[in-house]
């Protein structure tokens, strides 16, 4: 397919944060866009102020009349049911219907590429990364499943010639890229409504990694069962972080690398597993070439990514914090963070899950991870793409929890136990539509102040 000689764009599913991404840069390198979404949000709302046509009906007749088979690219999401009107005409009738990840291929064809793989990291190693090399100077585009706070956008640069992108295992969806540069983050089980087993999505991530032939060009963590450049802190390996310290509410550390010792990095993210994100960015930038100082400017100037470890409020009797953390493992980050930079005080954590499959097949992990906090809050199970499934209910979480501080909030009482809740550090975490919440929340927790 030649992207040249496409005209129009149109996007099932243009609200997620990869398809908004894409959606940006067609919209910036001329081409007419247009989606569906189902709902309205923060993300569709930003993307209809720049001048793209959404709608929020399934509704063929919403379709511009100028989008013909021989002009026009559909990009859809594979949340979107086989049974969409609109996805269903544009099949009928042989457009050029691709997924995402498909398309994410195809422009990053012909470019330098770097892919970020792992099933936790991968939105903040991407960010890290894309924004170290457009400081530098490269003709970089990145493609961000976040918003950048640095640039309110989850698109970095306009380049040509290099992209970064995330490299997302749902759907075996990264298997579509040929990555000159990569890294995994993490090969934990996840998404086990597509691959059945973590056998099934190791052995994913394994055919990922195989794309990458110069295997000095693939960073990996210490503990995955890969052939990589090891990195890692305050371990032996290829990249170590040592000597870190908090100075001032950041990380402040050093970096051995093959060639040098990067001195006295600074870096504002909050938690280890952040600082290891870093790690790996520092890592491929350095193998790409990027100079030292370049790196050490961009570290220390990056802000972070909306919805992770986000700060909302951060005052000194109150802090609230939003993070987008889905699966027990980044729960886990986040209760290791809070704890690292405000020892001692009472932290109220209220989490929204997402997917009845994924709570079901992690409960126990989810309850093991959410105890940890000093109170919770937990709301109703957020559908996203599925049904109901019997017995899978966040009654069935609490139940397992060992907090005896803990109760189920419905989303239309949240704010009112927010309000009366003594906790001065409070944490929403969730992939859902809690997110949507985090403005109202604010506003509540302001007049407490």
């Amino acid at each position: 397919m030649n992207l040249n000689q496409i005209q129009n764009v149109y996007f099932i599913g243009i609200g997620g944060i990869g398809m908004s991404a894409l959606a940006r840069y067609f919209k910036f390198i001329g081409k007419q866009v247009s989606g569906y979404d189902k709902t309205p949000s923060m993300l569709t709302n930003e993307l209809i102020e720049s001048g793209i046509d959404i709608h929020f009906e399934d509704n063929i007749n919403l379709i511009l009349t100028d989008y013909y088979v021989e002009n026009t690219l559909v990009i859809y999401t594979p949340a979107v049911p086989k049974t969409h009107s609109e996805w269903n005409y544009f099949v009928e009738r042989h457009f050029e219907v691709k997924k995402r990840a498909e398309v994410l291929g195809i422009i990053s064809r012909d470019t330098f590429c770097f892919a970020v793989a792992g099933t936790h990291g991968k939105t903040t190693t991407s960010s890290i990364l894309g924004h170290i090399l457009f400081q530098s100077g490269a003709d970089v585009t990145a493609f961000i499943g976040g918003i950048v706070e640095n640039y309110n956008s989850n698109l970095i640069g306009s380049g040509k010639t290099v992209t970064v992108v995330e490299a997302d295992e749902f759907d075996r969806s990264f298997l579509h890229l040929r990555p000159d540069i990569a890294c995994v983050t993490s090969m934990d089980a996840d998404h086990l409504d597509i691959y059945g087993t973590s056998d099934a999505i190791q052995a994913s991530f394994r055919e990922f990694a195989s794309k990458v032939e110069d295997k000095n060009n693939l960073f990996i963590t210490k503990e995955l069962p890969l052939d990589g450049v090891q990195c890692a802190i305050n371990e032996d390996a290829v990249y170590k972080a040592y000597n870190v310290r908090i100075e001032d509410g950041a990380y402040v550390f050093d970096v051995q690398t093959p060639s040098e010792i990067m001195k006295d990095l600074r870096f504002g993210l909050p938690g280890k597993h952040n600082l290891m994100n870093g790690l790996m960015a520092i890592a491929m930038a350095k193998t790409f070439g990027t100079p030292t100082d370049s790196i050490a400017k961009a570290i220390a100037s990056f802000n972070g990514i909306r919805r992770r470890f986000s700060y909302q409020i951060k005052s000194e009797n109150l802090v609230y914090i939003d993070d987008y953390a889905h699966h027990p493992t980044e729960i886990n980050a986040v209760h290791q963070a809070v704890r690292e930079l405000y020892p001692g005080r009472k932290v109220l954590a209220i989490f929204q899950p997402h997917l009845f499959s994924r709570t079901r097949d992690f409960v126990d992990g989810f309850a093991a991870s959410l105890s940890q906090f000093d109170e919770v809050f937990l709301m109703d199970i957020y559908p996203a793409r599925e049904l109901p499934m019997e017995g899978v209910t966040s009654e069935w979480l609490l139940g397992k929890m060992t907090n005896s501080n803990k109760k189920i909030v419905a989303k239309e009482d949240l704010l009112g136990e927010i309000k009366a809740s003594d906790a001065p550090i409070i944490v929403t975490i969730g992939a859902g539509d809690l997110g949507e919440m985090v403005p109202s929340i604010k506003k509540v927790l302001n007049e407490n102040i």
